[in-house]
This record gives structure tokens, C-alpha cells and sequence, in this order.
């Protein structure tokens, strides 16, 4: 059996290692690749339609996307040609797709009426006024695809959004951007519950120590063990069913009525989930690809 790992990274990440480590022990080799280095060309001959590194390539049994908000057309073409070719996809292009884009995620979800902040698309020229009757002030401004805290900015009042999108608008005016309610109940503290293949594997709960709004681990914060109540299990649940994600990493905000969701990962880090955990979460990622290897199921 043969897997491939996709990234974008130039060196292997922790999670990357931490997988081929766990596929190592089932002796199951999975490869390390950067999906732009494949080549692919539609012709009757599926079976030789993928080249990596100029050199064909006998497919392999699955393929663990690791791109989040960073995958692009060109890869997103590469994953879909796989999964037409029968390849087991864990996440699917399509699952990627829903949790990049973050308006679209937001829009998906506040269908099915899960809590979420007051989401704003931005266009423009924007009407601060606007914002400031249906939303109301400070505002998180996001651009619709960003990981690890990056294109997230805090606007406390109109001056400070105006200077924002000024800025914005002299780099980029072309930049799409959302701009949401901010829940400051428990601002600089989330919850990041870890989902996979319809389950609830771990759960942490971050807080950041310098004063910054975002919570991230790779930002600083620090991460402890979070037990999940029913309201944060049935959010990160209903959640990755209606993105289709068979692995997530929902992101919780603490409201003072109860939690919204901030958004949905489909390639999490779980670094600083299995230190505050103690749980094993790769090999949980490996028991569910040989659980979907053995008895596919139909999405």
C-alpha cells in the first residue's frame, strides 16, 4: 500500500512527520509531495496520466491533503483528477474548497442555522455607516482565505477600519475581503475541536498571552486540554458534515450565549493539540484512511 502526503511546504511539517511515522509502524510507505510538481493530461489512458517530476507514477492508494486556504487551481485540478481516477481523497477538492473560502463556509453553515458572528462581504466603496448599524464596532476584518491568524485584522472603531481599507485599497483594490461581528466575551480564548471521520478525537482550548485577539498556537497561544460539553461537540460535528470534511479543525468562539464558530480548517496542525492532550492524533487519522481503504464509503 502507497500514500502520498500533499503540501506545500518546502520541509516536512510536524503533522506531515507525525503521519509517515505512524503509516511507518502499519509498513505502509507514504511520500511527501508538492502537488505543483505533478504533472496531469486528460487522455483514454487514465492509468498513465500522472507524472511527478517528469516521471510517470503508478497511483497510490490515498492521498492526504494537507493545502488548506493555500490549495490553488492548479492543484485543486491535480486532487479532482486523482478522485476521478478512484483514489481515496481524505480531504476531497471540493471539502477543501468549502473551508477556504471563508464567506462561503459562513454561508453554508448560517443555512443550516449554526451559530456564527455577523458576516459582512465587503465591496467597494464600503459604507463604514452601514457597518456600524448592522454590525457595530470593533470589527474583525478577514480576508476570505488565510491560515495560522494571517489576513485577520481587528478595526476598533471607524477610523481604524477606514485607515484598514485604505491601506488595502493602495496595495490591492482588488483584495475580497469580509468583515465580522467581534465576540469579545472571551476575546484572545477559543476552542479548536478536532474532528475526524464523524467524531469528536480531542479538543483544546487556546489563549493568547500577549494581548492579541487571534488564538492561534502558531501565534504564541497556549494550549490546554478542553473537555467538550454537547453544545461544542454538536457545533465541530454539524459543522465538518455540512463542509464534507472527513477531517477538521473547528474553531470556536466563547459567546456570552454560548459559543460561534469562527471558522473550519481542513488541513489542522495538531501539534499543539496532541502536547495538550496526550491523544494520539495521527494514528487516529491512520485508523480512519485504512477504515475507508477496507470498506469505502459513498459521499
Amino acid at each position: 500500500m502507497k500514500g502520498w502526503i500533499f503540501s506545500n511546504n518546502v520541509t516536512e511539517s510536524y503533522e506531515s512527520k507525525r503521519l509517515i511515522m505512524e503509516f511507518k509502524k502499519r509498513n505502509i510507505r507514504v511520500f511527501y509531495i508538492n502537488p505543483s510538481n505533478i504533472d496531469i493530461f486528460v487522455n483514454r489512458e487514465d492509468r498513465k496520466s500522472i507524472l511527478v517530476n517528469n516521471e510517470y507514477a503508478a497511483l497510490p492508494d490515498f492521498v492526504i491533503p494537507r493545502l488548506g486556504s493555500s490549495m490553488n487551481y492548479y492543484q485543486k485540478s491535480v486532487i479532482r483528477h486523482l478522485e476521478k481516477m478512484g483514489v481515496l481523497i481524505i480531504n476531497g477538492s471540493d471539502s477543501i474548497e468549502n473551508a477556504k473560502d471563508k464567506l462561503f463556509s459562513m454561508q453554508i453553515l448560517a443555512q443550516q442555522n449554526i451559530p456564527i458572528p455577523k458576516t459582512l462581504l465587503a465591496k467597494d466603496p464600503v459604507s463604514i455607516d452601514y457597518i456600524k448599524r448592522r454590525i457595530g464596532f470593533p470589527v474583525v476584518v478577514k480576508t476570505l482565505s488565510g491560515t495560522h491568524g494571517k489576513g485577520v485584522y481587528l478595526a476598533k472603531d471607524e477610523s481604524n477600519l477606514q485607515q484598514l481599507l485604505d491601506m488595502i485599497s493602495e496595495i490591492n483594490p482588488r483584495m475580497n475581503l469580509i468583515i465580522q461581528e467581534f465576540v469579545a466575551a472571551q476575546a484572545g480564548t477559543d476552542i479548536r475541536v478536532f474532528v475526524v471521520g464523524g467524531k469528536v478525537v480531542g479538543a483544546m482550548k487556546r489563549e493568547s498571552k500577549d494581548g492579541d485577539f487571534r488564538a492561534n498556537v502558531s501565534r504564541g497561544a497556549v494550549p490546554t486540554n478542553f473537555e467538550v460539553d454537547y453544545d461544542a461537540e454538536y457545533l465541530a460535528l454539524e459543522s465538518s458534515k455540512l463542509l464534507h470534511l472527513d477531517i477538521a479543525g473547528v474553531d470556536l468562539l466563547i459567546d456570552e450565549e454560548g459559543y460561534k464558530i469562527c471558522e473550519v480548517n481542513s488541513a489542522p496542525g495538531f501539534q499543539g493539540l496532541e502536547a495538550a492532550t496526550n491523544i494520539n492524533i495521527a494514528e487516529t487519522i491512520v485508523n480512519y484512511v485504512l477504515h475507508r481503504i477496507a470498506a469505502p464509503v459513498e459521499k
